[in-house]
């Protein structure tokens, strides 16, 4: 049988498989000292490696939305289902409860069969864009994005965007909302549960027109870079913050440089603390090692939200970090895409690869591979699964090098990494037309992988195409 993998998958005898597991037990990361990872068995089967038994068959795909622009960003397992969450604009279709066709945030439940269980939206008047969720261990969620509205669902709003964050019970009411934000573009990109059961936010504002404002509540500063706060930054700033279980802050904390610095993710740290990742194109400040227009930047906190380090790696053109996960050796793996092809660039594949670096918990780079065909690669998600290799979704325009086939303008890609980046499996998910993937996650008995992300396609694995841009989960056996 013809599987969907970038390696042919064997099987094996018991005899030889317990051998393979044996090896592969003893192998080590990649020496630090060694920038680039390497693949010295992209020729030999390999049996397995997913530890899901994936076969590369789409098992189903759905769309859901009306006639309007509708699209997801992320998805959690629930044990009998997921939670999805996007954006929403239609107010027909599978959004005839919703008025108006201004931008709301939509939260849906689906069966394993992808059956709506239920759905909501929230927003106010004005345009509400979701970007994250998360499950809480009071059996809810909490929901991140960014707000212009001052009605409805919405709490306030002081101008333009401001930070939304919306905390929901186990059926998706609304139990609290809380805003943050300046007379600027305040976008929150992620939030998340802490381990002492506060909550954690991380996006990008506007400290021009902040005038300043936005660092408070700091219970011990131990950052040496505290001057430049009385200095204005850019348009655009990674801030981070620690809020109680009611969404008051604990503290707030900004930090970039004069031009535009964007935080799309961020995790807690073993340590308490916490790493933000994203993009930076400022050269002063805070980035004390800019490579050129844009660069992957990450951000170091401690459990006060003091700043231990930053770091900047890429090349001299546009490089963006969009996704963290921790590694099993106490790393990080940070994914995005670059269209550079020098400094921290090893190989250039592409008008755009899909791109990952490997770095430990001091900011130094381990390696750092690229991956993808010769037109346009992005990594969007990554998630470890438990045989201890790495779940990616993004998109691809390609249909060679690392991609086996495209569909059509862009597709979704899905592949799975070992620990030195090498691809073990990758699949494609679209149409003819623009098909875009948000985030990937196994499904609940880690079998298969499920994947949400949105479509502009009505063919070949696309079922059916309600409107502008349809929200698409697939699950991939």
């Amino acid at each position: 049988m013809l599987l969907k993998k970038k390696y042919l998958i064997t099987l094996l005898s018991f005899f030889v498989l317990a051998g393979v597991l044996f090896t592969s037990c003893g192998k080590d990361d990649p020496d630090p000292t060694d920038d680039v990872a390497t693949d010295d068995s992209t020729d030999d089967p390999v049996d397995d490696p997913t530890g899901t038994d994936l076969q590369g068959e789409i098992e189903w795909v759905q769309t859901y939305g009306g006639s309007g622009a509708d699209q997801a960003v992320g998805i959690i397992p629930t044990g009998d289902g997921y939670v999805v969450v996007g954006t929403a604009r239609s107010n027909d279709g599978d959004l005839s409860n919703k008025v108006g066709t201004d931008a709301d945030y939509w939260v849906m439940k689906v069966s394993e069969e992808g059956e709506i269980v239920w759905s909501k939206t929230y927003g106010g008047s004005a345009d509400d864009v979701a970007t994250n969720i998360s499950a809480t261990t009071d059996g809810g969620y909490i929901v991140s994005g960014y707000s212009r509205s001052d009605d409805g669902d919405v709490s306030g709003n002081a101008g333009f965007h401001d930070f939304w964050i919306l905390k929901l019970d186990g059926s998706g009411n609304k139990q609290w909302d809380k805003t943050y934000g300046y007379p600027g573009s305040d976008q929150a990109f992620d939030v998340f549960e802490t381990s002492d059961g506060n909550y954690f936010t991380a996006g990008f504002f506007d400290v021009s027109a902040s005038e300043g404002e936005g660092n408070d509540g700091l219970i011990d500063d131990g950052d040496t870079n505290t001057s430049s706060r009385g200095t204005l930054h850019g348009v655009g700033e990674y801030w981070a913050i620690k809020m109680d279980t009611d969404g008051e802050y604990i503290w707030r904390r900004y930090f970039g440089g004069s031009n535009n610095d964007r935080s799309y993710e961020a995790l807690e740290t073993d340590d308490g603390g916490f790493l933000l990742i994203g993009a930076s194109e400022s050269e002063d400040f805070d980035i004390e090692d800019s490579k050129g227009t844009y660069d992957f930047w990450a951000v170091r906190l401690d459990a006060n939200g003091s700043k231990l380090w930053t770091k900047s790696f890429g090349g001299s053109e546009i490089d963006n970090g969009f996704a963290v996960t921790k590694t099993t050796d106490g790393n990080y793996l940070f994914v995005g895409d670059t269209r550079s092809s020098d400094q921290d660039i090893s190989t250039t594949l592409g008008n755009a690869d899909l791109w990952m670096v490997k770095m430990d918990d001091n900011g130094d780079k381990l390696w750092e591979k690229s991956v993808g065909g010769d037109q346009f690669e992005s990594a969007k998600s990554i998630m470890p699964t438990p045989d201890g290799n790495y779940l990616i979704a993004g998109s691809t325009r390609s249909d060679n090098g690392d991609i086996t086939s495209n569909n059509g303008e862009n597709d979704i890609w899905t592949l799975i990494i070992d620990k030195d980046g090498v691809i073990l499996f990758e699949t494609n998910v679209g149409g003819s037309q623009f098909d875009f993937g948000a985030q990937a996650i196994l499904s609940n008995d880690n079998s298969k992988i499920v994947l949400v992300g949105n479509t502009e396609s009505d063919d070949i694995d696309i079922p059916e195409f309600k409107g502008v841009k349809d929200l698409l989960i697939a699950k991939i056996k």
